[in-house]
């Protein structure tokens, strides 16, 4: 089941660290740097019904 509650113990440090791990970059090194970030979440999370609902909700 795809947890849609606040579950980060830091949200405003991840989002810095997030923010700020896109510094410098060209926007294709930034949308590259998002596209690896999400395959690797995905493939942590490794189970394709949650990231499929996770994909539906982020319509």
């Amino acid at each position: 089941m795809l947890n849609l509650s606040p579950n980060l113990t830091d949200p405003d440090g991840f989002y810095e660290e997030l923010i700020r791990a896109h510094e410098g970059l060209s926007k294709e090194q930034s949308d590259a740097f998002n596209a690896r970030l999400i395959l690797t979440l995905a493939n942590h999370i490794g189970d394709r019904a949650i990231l499929s609902a996770a994909l539906n909700a982020a319509k």
